[in-house]
């Protein structure tokens, strides 16, 4: 069963919207700055550089929308075994560990820089042992030929449209050759939401923005989606709702 389900919890940012970050200390233009950040329940100091190639830097707007949704749905991923996909500075899945301890995979763009810069923010907040890492591009060979992770997650990746077929393909790749460990069953999860049960398969793809992306943009990646062989289902609002992405022909749960 492949699916994948999106969370585009508040698509659209407010026009004062902020990070509300506090400056931690002085910052080096040329390279870095460590910031606090508050999530929910927490505040994370995370190392921001002050320019990367890839936009693996800052913390965008959908991450913490993402994990203000997550914790409403927390159900939605306890127990689950989780890959993200554009970590990026990696705060998403420290705050995810920290909340609900949950084993977790960071993955991002195949550099170094970020790779030790996910380590460093997750030492500096606490976290050890630090996360696994794999260093992929999208579209690429897989590092992993039978990736375990029953959720991949990911916010705010939908800037480049020219990349979209390559996190297809990748988003592919993790859903349709998933092998589950010998000491977890494949089954389905029963999440509630708003007064309604919502089966949740294994493996699923979960993701957020915040970002303004055009309709035709946003079109261009749930269509190449379908051309995969996936099934896009669009719930919920447009400022807090989701799709659920599934292999053509498969029925999941009651909306």
């Amino acid at each position: 069963m492949d699916i994948a389900l999106f969370s585009p919890s508040s698509l659209f940012a407010d026009p004062d919207d902020s990070s509300s970050e506090e400056q931690h200390e002085s910052e080096t233009p040329q390279s870095y700055a460590e910031r606090t950040h508050p999530f929910p329940g927490m505040d994370l100091v995370i190392r921001e550089f002050s320019f990367h190639q890839l936009n693996a830097n800052l913390l965008w707007p959908g991450t913490f929308a993402f994990a203000e949704w997550l914790v409403q749905h927390r159900t939605w991923i306890e127990g689950r075994r989780i890959i993200e996909l554009g970590s990026g500075t990696g705060a998403l899945a420290i705050f995810l560990q920290k909340s609900f301890s949950l084993d977790i995979t960071t993955s991002d763009y195949d550099d170094l820089e970020i790779e030790e810069n996910i380590v460093h923010n997750c030492k500096i907040n606490g976290i050890t042992p630090v996360p696994p890492h794999i260093k992929h591009s999208w579209g690429d060979t897989f590092p992993v030929g039978e990736p375990h992770w029953d959720l991949v997650i990911a916010s705010d990746i939908l800037l480049y449209v020219k990349q979209y077929q390559k996190l297809i393909t990748t988003l592919c790749f993790l859903l349709k050759n998933y092998k589950p460990r010998t000491d977890r069953a494949d089954v389905l999860e029963t999440s509630q939401k708003a007064g309604s049960n919502v089966g949740f398969p294994r493996p699923a793809f979960l993701m957020s923005w915040r970002r303004r992306i055009g309709k035709e943009d946003e079109s261009l990646f749930f269509n190449g989606c379908e051309d995969a062989g996936l099934e896009v289902e669009h719930i919920g609002s447009r400022h807090l709702g989701a799709a659920i992405v599934q292999e053509k022909g498969l029925l999941l749960g009651t909306i």
